[in-house]
């Protein structure tokens, strides 16, 4: 699989700069930008990808002004996608959170939202053909093994380039509708659903719950901080949450502890609180408060595989969310509603007789921004 062959980085020795010229997609998932290079393209480049990726996306500067990064969490993104010689999936994808100001590249987790645009990307440049009424693009992340699926209205077999559905947190923004799907998320990473063994435990201070469910997750109860999780004063806890992850990170076995996982973030009962784009939510239009961290700072809205987490987590008894949940109804079909800083999220949740958690169904947009050719500085391998 070309993908998993790429290259992680590549050494200075016996090594030239040049100047190498890149096809690349620009595509919008839910509320995350996400840059999407073919695999075949990078194969014969003599570069490593963590290289080509921290000089494509100008991460050495905090701005990210001499690249393509949006220097926030949600816009420095890569998906590094290739058909697929499986007869069960379509397409299979790399995920890279590019570092800011810091020259590291991330690939302990997934996305949701850049699955979200790799879904899209694959019917609109022949990765998948599209059928008559609807199209389901079959994904793997290779990151996590993780399975998902994008269904995609096709009408008379045509991918669609444009749409009016919206989703909160991209202040109305609208793309074509996407149903992004994962499936039997359960310990994807970890093996188990609270690799811990526990479904509360005491983590340094905190209270938290340790889960993995489309990516591993620390839920820390907001109260333990004493923090609103719609207040800024999550930005003055937001460092002691990164040390605690890392702490977080050893019980689940993810060693050596990185900034990409687990997941990090507040829960807390439903209150009234006013989202980023002024609207005011009660309690009873939503199910649990909740304010993850994308990297080092607190995400606008929520990481689609950190919202798995939380659906895991808030239909296992015994954990926080499951606690602190409110107006969660149903058995095998459930409906839960997260309230982020942007708005109140939605998720259908499919349970099996056994309890256990199949899939995990969301509504999101897509965008195809632009298709580019990129000119990207770095040092290159000379053939021996």
């Amino acid at each position: 699989m070309v993908v998993v062959r790429l290259a992680l980085s590549s050494s200075p020795i016996a090594s030239q700069r040049r100047l190498l010229r890149i096809p690349a997609s620009l595509v919008r998932g839910g509320t995350s930008k996400c840059v999407i290079f073919r695999a075949e393209d990078l194969a014969e480049l003599g570069v490593g990808l963590n290289d080509l990726l921290l000089s494509a996306f100008g991460s050495i500067d905090e701005s990210q002004v001499d690249g393509i990064g949006g220097a926030t969490s949600t816009t420095s993104k890569a998906a590094i996608v290739a058909p697929s010689s499986r007869s069960d999936v379509d397409v299979e994808f790399l995920f890279a959170q590019v570092g800011i100001g810091k020259e590291v590249v991330e690939y302990g987790s997934n996305c949701g939202n850049c699955a979200t645009a790799v879904g899209l990307y694959a019917l609109q440049n022949g990765l998948v053909t599209p059928r008559v009424g609807t199209t389901m693009v079959r994904m793997l992340n290779v990151n996590t093994g993780a399975r998902l699926t994008a269904t995609i209205d096709t009408e008379d077999a045509v991918a669609p380039g444009f749409g009016e559905a919206v989703v909160p947190g991209s202040a109305s923004r609208t793309g074509v509708p996407v149903r992004l799907s994962f499936v039997d998320p359960v310990g994807s990473t970890c093996g188990q659903l609270l690799p811990s063994g526990h479904a509360v435990e005491l983590v340094g201070p905190v209270e938290a719950t340790l889960i993995d469910a489309g990516a591993p997750a620390m839920l820390v109860n907001a109260r333990s901080l004493d923090v609103n999780p719609f207040q800024n004063g999550l930005h003055e806890v937001a460092s002691e949450l990164v040390l605690l992850r890392r702490q977080g990170a050893v019980r689940m076995g993810l060693m050596p502890p990185g900034d990409a996982i687990p997941k990090v973030g507040l829960v807390a009962p439903p209150i009234r609180y006013t989202t980023t784009s002024g609207h005011s939510v009660e309690p009873h239009c939503y199910d649990l408060s909740v304010r993850m961290m994308s990297m080092f700072t607190p995400h606008p809205a929520i990481g689609l595989t950190s919202a798995v987490a939380l659906a895991a987590a808030m239909i296992t008894p015994g954990t926080l969310a499951s606690s602190l949940a409110s107006h969660l109804t149903g058995r095998s079909h459930r409906r839960v509603r997260l309230g982020t800083a942007a708005g109140v999220v939605e998720m259908n949740t499919r349970v099996d007789g056994a309890g256990v958690l199949r899939e995990v169904i969301f509504h999101r947009v897509a965008r195809h921004i632009a298709s580019m050719e990129l000119f990207v500085p770095c040092d290159v391998r000379r053939a021996s």
